[in-house]
């Protein structure tokens, strides 16, 4: 007794420090929270979600959280009922209802109401009560739940210690058939002895104390209980858990302040795709793609139809923001188009200039029908030194087609003449081919003949095929396209390593994994992919221009916006960004005259060209030409800070403090929060 006494003082010390320890944690929650974590989702709910949760700050937050929880688990999302939620308020009821009585702690928080909240209803009970040899004790047994990862049928054991209290549950290894019987003198650490003696009255209860899973053999024979039987209840207790996606709270934590309430809850998976391809005019291009686990459409009569919103972050290693941008994707079906593309997932690709840095790519995709959302994530490197000898990162796509490249046009996933084809999960089939498509740059002639490409392919860690080709005799330089016949290859997980080598010594090298499947075929997916401009463009020159100016490169950022707005001079982005370009370098008049021409346009330009123009006068010392502009923008957009601000400078820097006075006074009943402006009210007001 003396060691079931040690190993129950264990259970207790380590349940304080594992449940204690959350309880504290959840004390900063509102009660009805707590009630919902700490009971009703305790034993479903994986640690991820559990943190997640925790770091919530309201109760709006939380309600969208638990939408979310239950969302993740409804086997029928299309449906109004939750049939998974359902049923488990059911078990709790249940387990409520029949496992607490006579004791002083809830049904749930017992051990058979743990399992049935974890398992549900098992298929067969078979009970040993009233007897004088035996505790009372219950057999459930259960088969059919290998979805879980549990055997195809296997028992849990509950017996009433002492004939008493709860039924707590029966582990073979640390209970032993000892523990189920009235009266034992034999050896307690012999199981053997406890098991021959337990089968001569209860042979079916002898039966399952050594092991719980019908037809583990050894067991018995070699009297020692099943070490599987112990993993097997582990496994019971983390069942619910190991079924969920856990990503999706991970993703509502981090876009929780970002898109919409409504979006919340309703996070979908993706795969996603991104590589970086140099241009033939020597600039780097981001491609990527993303495919949606699902895409939800709406109807109306006999169209169906899904509006996507695509926005996109480029940020540095500091976290400054280099290159924004925000796509609409407005898709439009007829019902046979629908039934075409209803097994098929959309794969949706795109494409946009980068210049030289080390960055991190995210991109979030809104579908506005559904109210869902995904997101990818990718840290990106665009070589600095244009001349050093480079490899970009590895293509593997399913299948090429060949189109010579339109000198005003820009394809995704297009190097040279080659489009490839490809599905984001990297999944082949066995009877289909392999297409690598890679680019090495900075190849000198010598390189080109001495250098060689080695493409080698491992399967379970093991080289299963190698290949070697001499550069030169890649007529598309710098681009490098093999294809490789899959037809031999099993249906496995692969790696494919790519390394470029002279005299034989490794100077390069990229990798890549992919899947062969068993299937005979598989739903590749229809793709929505917008053409790019060519690089002189003025949009090309207008996005690198503006990106150099985030990245604090004024000059190199003024010479690429000249060049796109003398292009197009009437487009007020392309005038806007360059006149901040001016104004950065102390030209002030050049920015007034790259803004003043859409001042006197029909429809009213941008607020900020207003305000723009307006600063340019105040340090041209044009002051009332600058409250002159300054007042036509609060006509047109109404009154913000930033032009009271302005307008209140430029009243005391012409000598009428009154005036500005009263600009900032109405500064700040909008915002109070300005140190600044409030110094110089009170500085105004002390000279009254």
């Amino acid at each position: 007794m003396k060691k079931k006494l040690s190993f129950s003082l264990l259970i207790i010390i380590t349940a304080f420090f594992l449940y204690g320890g959350k309880k504290k944690e959840t004390l900063k929650i509102p009660p009805k929270y707590q009630k919902w974590l700490e009971e009703e989702v305790v034993y479903i709910i994986a640690p991820i979600e559990r943190d997640v949760f925790l770091q919530l700050k309201t109760d709006r937050e939380r309600d969208l959280f638990l939408e979310a929880f239950w969302k993740h688990r409804d086997p029928t999302p299309g449906t109004p009922t939750n049939e998974f939620k359902q049923e488990h308020y059911r078990r709790i009821n249940y387990a409520n209802h029949f496992f607490g009585r006579g004791i002083p702690k809830p049904g749930w928080r017992t051990d058979r109401g743990r399992v049935y909240i974890i398992l549900g209803e098992p298929n067969d009970i078979q009970r040993f009560e009233g007897k004088t040899t035996v505790y009372p004790t219950a057999i459930w047994f259960y088969q059919g739940l290998t979805k879980l990862g549990l055997p195809p049928g296997f028992h849990v054991v509950f017996y009433q210690e002492g004939s008493f209290g709860e039924f707590r549950i029966y582990s073979p290894l640390k209970d032993g058939p000892q523990a189920l019987m009235t009266s034992y003198w034999g050896d307690p650490t012999d199981y053997l002895m406890a098991y021959n003696e337990l089968r001569e009255f209860e042979p079916e209860l002898a039966q399952v104390s050594l092991s719980l899973i019908p037809g583990e053999g050894g067991a018995a024979a070699i009297g020692r209980p099943s070490l599987s039987s112990d993993l097997l209840l582990q496994r019971v207790d983390t069942a619910a858990i190991r079924q969920i996606e856990e990503k999706y709270a991970k993703k509502f934590l981090e876009y929780k302040d970002i898109v919409e309430v409504e979006y919340t809850a309703n996070y979908i998976d993706s795969d996603s795709l991104v590589k970086v391809i140099k241009d033939r005019s020597g600039y780097y291009f981001v491609h990527y793609a993303i495919e949606p686990e699902k895409l939800s459409v709406g109807q109306y009569q006999n169209k169906y139809y899904a509006n996507l919103k695509l926005n996109g972050t480029v940020s540095n290693l500091e976290g400054k923001n280099i290159y924004q941008f925000e796509k609409n994707i407005a898709l439009d079906f007829d019902e046979e188009r629908m039934k075409s593309i209803r097994r098929q997932p959309l794969l949706i690709q795109d494409m946009f200039p980068l210049i030289p840095g080390n960055y991190k790519l995210s991109i979030l995709l809104k579908n506005e029908t559904s109210k869902e959302f995904t997101s990818l994530e990718r840290d990106l490197v665009i070589p600095h030194d244009e001349e050093a000898l480079q490899m970009t990162s590895l293509i593997l796509g399913y299948r090429i087609k060949k189109s010579t490249p339109q000198y005003n046009r820009l394809r995704p996933f297009q190097a040279g003449e080659n489009q490839v084809y490809f599905q984001a999960n990297r999944v082949f089939l066995k009877n289909g081919n392999l297409i690598i498509i890679f680019q090495i740059h900075g190849l000198s002639g010598e390189l080109r003949e001495k250098g060689e490409v080695e493409f080698v392919f491992l399967k379970g860690g093991e080289e299963f095929l190698s290949k070697k080709v001499i550069v030169a005799e890649y007529q598309d330089l710098p681009n490098i396209l093999e294809q490789f016949d899959l037809s031999q290859f099993p249906p496995a997980h692969y790696r494919v390593e790519v390394a470029f080598l002279v005299d034989g010594q490794e100077v390069l090298f990229d990798r890549e994994e992919f899947d062969i499947t068993h299937l005979e075929a598989i739903a590749r997916p229809w793709v929505y992919s917008k053409i790019s401009t060519d690089t002189q463009d003025p949009l090309h020159f207008y996005l690198i221009g503006t990106q150099l100016f985030n990245s604090g490169k004024i000059e190199e950022a003024r010479v690429n916006l000249e060049k796109a707005f003398q292009k197009k001079p009437d487009s007020v982005d392309f005038a806007l960004n360059l006149a901040r370009t001016y104004m950065v370098s102390n030209e002030y008049k050049k920015a007034e005259d790259v803004l003043l021409p859409f001042i006197d346009q029909p429809q009213p330009p941008k607020y900020e060209v207003f305000f723009m123009i307006g600063k340019a006068y105040q340090s041209l010392g044009e002051l009332s030409k600058a409250i002159e502009i300054l007042d036509k923008a609060i006509s047109h957009y109404g009154i913000n800070i930033n032009l009271l601000n302005t307008i209140g400078e430029c009243y005391f820097q012409l000598g009428e403090p009154e005036a500005a006075l009263v600009a900032w006074e109405k500064s700040l009943e909008i915002n109070q929060n300005q140190p600044q402006i409030k110094k110089n009210v009170e500085a105004l007001k002390e000279k009254k």
